[in-house]
């Protein structure tokens, strides 16, 4: 082969059968095409606020956010030491908040965690606004399979002020989340053309009905009451990223996926049983997902709010003597102690997720290096929606400089959406209520 062949980007090898498969990124195609390494977004909640501990119970070395030496250094308290490895992938951001946290129910602050938004829209008939992971969605969906990947620990959606999905679509709507590891896998990994083709014409069989059943509820709109009309609407956005799932998957039928090792998942890991190993699960087949390129935003909601369904006990089933909830508002020392100590399981959660991106490479750098990872929670303690407790990691591809821990001054959390966006290459001047992008020694504001 000479070595002053040039390829097209869109270069094809075309065997037997007139089949064809698309080339991978090749050094032939020139920089401007392998220089644009696919940049990832991935966002984790956990509910309930992080471990804050009282001055008065002395126990300071497990708070959430590090502690800052007479240097400016910090250190990592004992419910994040197991991310001590990472000092140099990560950071801690303090003082960030919702301007709309405190007028709202505490409750829904993981509603607006990933979109900033008021209670009240000024769109009629809207809950919310578009969350940051379906913004990146829309620049990100024309160079991967999936749109975007949207993971929960109970699935669906929840109901209002209790959801159980972080994320929202571009017109403000829940987007149902998904729990399985199995369900997920295939999805992700085992979809073919015969599959695809059978479920879309049983999607376009339900999608007859419902269109049927929505212009009949259009025509009796006054006698349906307030919870129906919710419950019609939810349906109808939970049909509607289907069939925008399939389409989408059907236009990569023919582009065979990345070989991976998948020996070491168990997709029969379910949230009834660990914790660690469903959660291992879980953060896997992001990883891998990631990995092969087949979306390149997703968000996992850990835990929802207010002691709402099964991750609620997970503190129970590792030794611990209260449900996650109650923990959440304990007041004496054991109490916070024990709180802490579960912070203290999800930061090896994290840790082992960072591990793997770690572990995954890309043509230039870690899987991490050109993915940013959001952790946090949409209030500190006790539903308090100042102080946001904020991770950032990865990204160190885009600009992201780690090692830090900024205390902002009440910046707004949808500051650094925004700083985000740019990082990822998405030139968007606002973000919800942002003013402008974030200040501080993360993010460069250019």
């Amino acid at each position: 082969m000479s070595r002053s062949l040039t390829l097209d980007r869109r270069a094809f090898l075309k065997g037997l059968g007139g089949i064809s498969l698309a080339l991978p990124v090749l050094d032939a195609m020139g920089a401007e095409v392998t220089s644009k390494i696919p940049r990832r977004f991935c966002a984790i909640y956990t509910a309930n606020g992080m471990s804050l501990p009282k001055d008065e119970h002395g126990l300071q070395d497990w708070k959430w956010f590090p502690t800052v030496g007479p240097n400016g250094d910090f250190t990592f308290n004992k419910s994040t030491e197991p991310l001590v490895p990472f000092r140099k992938q990560l950071s801690f951001l303090g003082g960030l908040h919702h301007p709309n946290g405190p007028k709202a129910d505490p409750h829904t602050c993981s509603d607006m965690w990933l979109t900033g938004a008021p209670l009240q829209n000024p769109k009629p008939g809207t809950y919310n606004t578009a969350g940051l992971d379906q913004v990146i969605a829309l620049h990100t969906k024309q160079y991967c399979r999936q749109p975007s990947i949207v993971l929960s620990i109970d699935a669906g959606t929840g109901y209002l002020s209790r959801t159980g999905t972080i994320s929202y679509n571009l017109d403000g709507r829940p987007i149902p989340a998904e729990n399985n590891p199995r369900r997920i896998f295939d999805r992700l990994f085992k979809g073919d053309r015969s599959s695809l083709q059978s479920e879309h014409e049983k999607l376009q069989k339900r999608v007859k009905l419902v269109d049927a059943v929505a212009a009949s509820a259009r025509s009796l709109d006054e006698k349906l009451g307030k919870t129906d009309r919710e419950r019609m609407d939810q349906y109808l956005t939970s049909l509607n990223e289907v069939e925008s799932r399939l389409v989408t998957s059907e236009k990569w039928i023919d582009i065979p996926l990345k070989k991976q090792d998948y020996s070491h998942l168990n997709l029969d890991a379910t949230n009834e049983g660990e914790p660690a190993e469903y959660y291992r699960n879980m953060f896997e087949l992001i990883a891998l997902a990631f990995d092969a390129d087949i979306t390149r935003s997703i968000t996992f909601m850990l835990n929802r709010e207010d002691g709402m369904g099964i991750s609620d006990t997970f503190p129970l089933k590792l030794g611990l003597s209260k449900t996650h909830h109650n923990l959440s508002h304990a007041t004496d020392k054991e109490g916070q102690l024990q709180f802490a100590k579960y912070d203290l399981f999800l930061s090896h959660r994290i840790a082992d997720f960072l591990q793997q991106l770690n572990t995954y490479k890309d043509r230039d750098g870690s899987v991490l290096d050109n993915t940013i990872v959001l952790f946090g929670s949409g209030a500190s303690t006790t539903h308090n929606p100042l102080n946001i407790p904020t991770l950032v990691a990865g990204g160190a591809n885009m600009g992201l400089k780690h090692g830090n821990y900024w205390q902002s001054k009440g910046e707004r959390m949808s500051n650094v959406h925004v700083s985000i966006l740019r990082a990822l290459g998405i030139e968007q001047e606002s973000f919800s209520d942002s003013t402008g992008a974030a200040g501080g020694p993360v993010f460069s504001r250019t």
